[in-house]
């Protein structure tokens, strides 16, 4: 099999926004020239299923229709099919927070279009989990603690407000403050910290535009651990404030540093938040794949 581009779209991302957004996205794509095939998700896991298959059968160009979520799932379908390295991914952002395309400037349908239009491609990594009962492959972040909670708290209650759904479920969490207590190895070394969060960044920004990872870039074969420490509630939201600039990084309490691998010692089941989607799992290691797939941005 042969294709332009199979659009994969998530009709049920951004909250049932990209349903009504996407026919016209589609339509300018076309005006621009670009071939498209289209399949449709039916549930949570479809569109990896979709990838895989039509991957399996020869496609070679993907165009993920929906948020974060649905391109770590069709990401996830092309590393199965085990071609991923061969294989163009293209995003049209019609998520909640759309989070990984800032790293390219690209925070609107009509740009994406732009640059899906020229076609100009380059591989960028992905991140690999490994748990107790598999893997899960993503290429933007992966967040536990006070990360995991709000982003669950904002799949169930906040989904609604788009992006600001996750600044509501923030101030939620911070009433109800609690700690982690991931003891992770990287670097040689044991980090035994007491933390409010942790983050496992291939790109820059979350939560929409909140900056987790400043210095993080998508294909330098290595992804940005960011910690902070038990930070009580009016030095979080301070921290909190900064993140929209990056600068909370630079906080006595908060670390950060550039890893390829990092193992959870003494695991436990906990949620953690991937690419905008909630999991509750044990994690068990973090590695990279250095460039295992093309990004047209």
């Amino acid at each position: 099999m042969s294709c332009a581009f199979l659009a994969i779209v998530n009709r049920a991302a951004g909250a049932g926004r990209c349903a009504k957004n996407a026919p016209d996205a589609l339509r300018e794509l076309e005006r621009h020239g670009v071939t498209l095939d289209v399949a449709f998700t039916e549930r949570p896991g479809h569109a990896a299923e979709l990838a895989e298959r039509f991957a399996s059968e020869g496609c070679r160009r993907f165009l993920s229709v929906g948020g974060d979520g649905t391109a770590a799932e069709v990401v996830k379908g092309l590393v199965a099919a085990g071609c991923n390295e061969e294989c163009e991914l293209a995003m049209l952002p019609l998520g909640t927070g759309n989070s990984f395309l800032r790293d390219f400037e690209i925070t609107e349908v009509d740009s994406a279009v732009e640059r899906i239009a020229l076609g100009e491609s380059r591989a960028i990594d992905v991140l690999r989990l490994t748990h107790e009962d598999g893997v899960i492959h993503f290429i933007n972040t992966m967040g536990t603690g006070f990360v995991a909670r709000a982003g669950e708290l904002t799949n169930d209650r906040f989904k609604f407000l788009g992006a600001a759904g996750y600044i509501a479920a923030v101030f939620v969490c911070v009433v109800g403050l609690q700690y982690e207590h991931n003891k992770l190895r990287y670097g040689g070394a044991i980090d035994d910290a007491r933390t409010v969060l942790t983050s496992f960044s291939n790109s820059r920004f979350t939560g929409g535009s909140m900056e987790m990872a400043p210095n993080a870039q998508v294909s330098d074969g290595l992804f940005d651990l960011v910690r902070a420490g038990p930070l009580g509630r009016a030095a979080l939201l301070g921290a909190f404030k900064r993140i929209f600039a990056g600068t909370h990084t630079e906080l006595e309490q908060v670390w950060t540093c550039q890893v390829d691998r990092v193992e959870f010692v003494e695991p436990v089941v906990q949620p953690v938040l991937i690419d905008g989607d909630l999991h509750h799992l044990k994690p068990l290691a973090i590695d990279v794949l250095p460039g295992a797939i093309k990004l047209i941005a």
